[in-house]
């Protein structure tokens, strides 16, 4: 299946990508949500975290630590907050699995 992610990836459509390794990459959202709104994909697809085996282990966890490289990049220290969307009826619009990593202003618990 052919998403908008996997057309970022293939460089079909532009993106502001600020990071990139052989198993991910990181770009800009294009209707933040917060003053930092990046969004980590992994190159291979996956729909949802729902969707992942037990074969995925080591590229979910690469997706976190290169979430870590970004946010470090981007200067915001260790006040982040991360999120994963999985299905429609929370919020996925995209299915292709992704990180949001938003920084940049206060957030409360419990989230929504």
């Amino acid at each position: 299946m052919t998403t908008l992610f996997s057309k970022i990836i293939a460089r079909e459509i532009p993106a502001d990508i600020i990071y990139e390794d052989e198993l991910c990459l990181a770009f800009r959202d294009i209707n933040p949500q917060a003053p930092i709104h990046v969004l980590l994909i992994p190159k291979q697809e996956i729909t949802k975290l729902v969707d992942a085996v037990a074969g995925d282990q080591a590229l979910l966890g690469h997706l976190l630590l290169a979430a870590g490289k970004v946010a470090r990049q981007l200067g915001v220290g260790d006040a982040f907050r991360l999120v994963v969307n999985n299905g429609a009826a929370v919020g996925q619009s995209v299915f292709h699995l992704h990180l949001h990593l938003l920084a940049g202003r206060p957030m409360h618990w419990p989230p929504g």
